[in-house]
């Protein structure tokens, strides 16, 4: 059963880098919609910018035992990384980074 919850962990955590490469082709303006605003913002140079979140996901998992379920609870904190470049009034996301393959 504990291998059961580590997978499902795996799984959710990979929920997020699969919302962030979404973005990809779109206006920075709908991840800071979605997320709020970035905790940095970096001048790559070249009018490329890159922008990072700090997202949090967990819950609990549960675990059954020969008598009992319990639940355990999970947590990870991943910074996603979108690069971007400038196009008119805007960025357009072209890139996407993790800092682990578990927010993948």
């Amino acid at each position: 059963m504990k291998n059961f919850a580590v997978f499902a962990f795996l799984l959710l955590a990979g929920c997020t880098g699969q919302i962030m490469k979404g973005y990809i082709g779109k206006s920075i303006q709908e991840p800071i919609l979605d997320y709020g605003p970035p905790i940095n913002v970096i001048e790559l140079g070249d009018d490329r910018r890159a922008y990072q979140w700090n997202i949090v996901t967990g819950g609990v998992v549960p675990v059954s035992g020969p008598s009992t379920t319990t639940y355990v609870p999970y947590s990870d904190s991943c910074v996603h990384t979108l690069t971007a470049k400038k196009s008119g009034d805007t960025y357009i996301v072209d890139g996407h980074r993790q800092t682990h393959a578990f927010c993948e």
